[in-house]
């Protein structure tokens, strides 16, 4: 569920200009060599008083492991079509 969230509260930021300017403004840091760095426990933070809860390992799975985010909602669905199958 809380991986779900962390999708959730990404399509939010995609999708709110004014959710997505706060998010940059409280959760990114002008970092060494002039790049942006992200902080995790900001955003998770952010996204909590937005109602999303979820974990800095949610997170990372969600930025950089796409894949296995939409494997396991398949894998979910299928399992679920079965035990509805099955009644």
């Amino acid at each position: 569920m809380s991986l779900e969230n962390a999708k959730d509260f990404y399509q939010v930021l995609g999708s709110n200009e004014a959710i997505y300017e706060q998010y940059y403004k409280q959760c990114s840091r002008w970092g060494a060599f002039g790049i942006w760095n992200w902080d995790k426990k900001a955003i998770i933070s952010f996204a909590a008083t937005l109602g999303y809860h979820f974990t800095e390992n949610e997170l990372d799975r969600v930025w950089f492991q796409p894949e296995a985010s939409t494997l396991e909602n398949s894998q979910n669905l299928s399992i679920s079509e079965s035990f509805s199958s099955i009644s």
